[in-house]
């Protein structure tokens, strides 16, 4: 190779939770360099979180941590042209691309929920996802299935 890897930038951990994987999930959701703003979005879906939820044992931050815990895929389908014909090659995911992923499809889908608020959003998909359900969930069966079904062409693999 020509060029080098780049280099991974340390990613400071968030001020209330001093959580790194929170500060990782803010700037995903952030739009513009608007980072006080998502981070206040948020803070609100974890109080939001800390007020509906049933369970008196799990924190609001370990609500969303097991909610994306529960959207991270295993596997994915990849495109590879073999003579012609194009296959959807099943494929292992690295795990920083599996928590990129998770955190993507969570963030997409909140955004596509019709609450009032982001906060009110995040905040329903986080749990919905805690429990096994919601768009995002679905979404991760949905690239399950897709790679059980094309297992066939795993032999084609890179």
């Amino acid at each position: 190779m020509r060029k080098r890897q780049a280099k991974k930038r340390p990613i400071l951990p968030d001020p209330r939770f001093n959580d790194q994987l929170v500060t990782r999930f803010v700037n995903m959701m952030m739009w513009d360099g608007k980072k006080s703003i998502a981070f206040k979005i948020f803070y609100d879906a974890m109080d939001i979180i800390e007020e509906k939820k049933q369970d008196d044992e799990k924190s609001a931050l370990e609500i969303w941590k097991e909610g994306l815990s529960n959207v991270m895929p295993h596997v994915e389908v990849r495109s590879r042209r073999v003579g012609g014909a194009t296959f959807q090659i099943p494929s292992q995911i690295r795990p920083d691309r599996k928590i990129s992923t998770a955190m993507k499809w969570l963030i997409s889908y909140s955004r596509k929920r019709n609450e009032k608020t982001m906060a009110a959003k995040l905040a329903g998909e986080s749990m919905a996802a805690a429990k096994e359900e919601g768009a995002a969930v679905k979404k991760r069966l949905d690239t399950h299935k897709m790679a059980e079904a094309n297992k066939a062409f795993s032999h084609f693999r890179f």
